[in-house]
Order: C-alpha cells, then sequence, then structure tokens
C-alpha cells in the first residue's frame, strides 16, 4: 500500500502527527538548556524523574498528557508551544562557508570561525582554529569534553600531565574538567577543527 501523498494526509494518519511528536523533545531540551537547567533541576521542577526528561528529550519515549502539562508549567511555557509550529525551525542547521562566523579566542594568536548551529538549539559548538606560531593557552578546566583535529601544522596538547604532539590528521578527545593546556611550538601557523561538549 502506498503512503497518502503529504496533501491528503488527515489527522487520523499517523504521517500528520509525527513530526510534532518529535518535536517534543528537542523542544523540552532546547528550553531547559535556554533557561539553564540541569536534568535534575528540572526533575525537581516538574515533578518528573530526570530520568524520564532525558528519554523525552532523545525521543526514546512520547510524553504522556500528564507529563507534558508537568514539563510546560515547570519551563514556564503553555503546552500549545510544544506541539505547534513544527515547521518554523528547521531540524539542521545549514552554515554557509561564506557565513562562518568569526568567534572570540581567549588567547592571544588565535583566529577561530565558527562551524557549528545556534547555542540556544545545539550543545557542541565547533569552530575552524588558526594558532599563530609561539600561540598557546591553558583555559580554566570545566565539565565537558574537547575534540581537537589538526589539519595542518602541528600542536603540542597537555592533559592531566600526559603529552602528545599533533600533527596532520592526528586527533585528540579529551575531558575538560582536568588540567589541559595546548601550544603551537612550531614555526609556521597550525590550522585545527575544535568541539566542545559541556555537560549537559
Amino acid at each position: 500500500m502506498t503512503a497518502a501523498p503529504p496533501e491528503t494526509r488527515g489527522p487520523g494518519d499517523p504521517a500528520a502527527w509525527e513530526p510534532i511528536v518529535g518535536a517534543i523533545g528537542p523542544k523540552v531540551r532546547d528550553l531547559r538548556q535556554q533557561i539553564g537547567l540541569s536534568l535534575q533541576q528540572l526533575a525537581q521542577r516538574s515533578g518528573v524523574s530526570a530520568a524520564a526528561i532525558h528519554k523525552v528529550e532523545r525521543s526514546d519515549m512520547v510524553p504522556t498528557i500528564t507529563t507534558l502539562l508537568k514539563l510546560a508549567a515547570a519551563l514556564e511555557r503553555p503546552i500549545g508551544h510544544f506541539v505547534e509550529g513544527v515547521d518554523t525551525v528547521p531540524v539542521a542547521a545549514h552554515v554557509p562557508a561564506g557565513a562562518r562566523p568569526a568567534v572570540r579566542s581567549e588567547a592571544e594568536g588565535v583566529e577561530l570561525r565558527g562551524i557549528s548551529g545556534p547555542p540556544e538549539r545545539f550543545r557542541a559548538a565547533g569552530s575552524v582554529a588558526t594558532i599563530a606560531a609561539g600561540a598557546g593557552g591553558r583555559p580554566r578546566p570545566r565539565p565537558g569534553e574537547e575534540l581537537l583535529l589538526v589539519l595542518e601544522g602541528a600542536l603540542d596538547v597537555e592533559v592531566a600531565g600526559e603529552r602528545y604532539t599533533l600533527r596532520d590528521g592526528d586527533a585528540l578527545h579529551y575531558p575538560t574538567d582536568r588540567p589541559h593546556s595546548w601550544s603551537n611550538s612550531g614555526a609556521d601557523p597550525s590550522r585545527a577543527i575544535w568541539l566542545s561538549v559541556p555537560e549537559a
């Protein structure tokens, strides 16, 4: 049996409401992160377990109307916010080459160009970094992870006393809650992709 074309699908056709159901979890997650709540904090506010909220946010579980009402109240949004306007925001964020934004760097000698979508929608943040010869940094430890891929040149990275020299094509994935630092000790600039994922 062939599926009904979109223009003939009625409210009883699952294809008509699947996008609405699929958008609930991401909307809950985005609102929680915008407000700055952890899963545990939202659980305390709403009376819904953190495990259940996590499943809802990942679209592993469809919330009951009672659960959705509790979450909507805790997030201070009408329930209609979660089941309307599905088509107004694309699922993915396209960042054209000419529109990649400059990102402020806390380290001198580093130029960053963003490759990630808007922070209010996504946890991960990525940049293409150009690191001048002699530049380096020692970021403050914070919960989360970073993934580093060197495209050109070399970078020296130290994580919790472990030392690595990354060259073209080398990657390093490390937790950012441990002491870490990086430097370009070469004579030429280095280029790398840096992806940062904060703790949920």
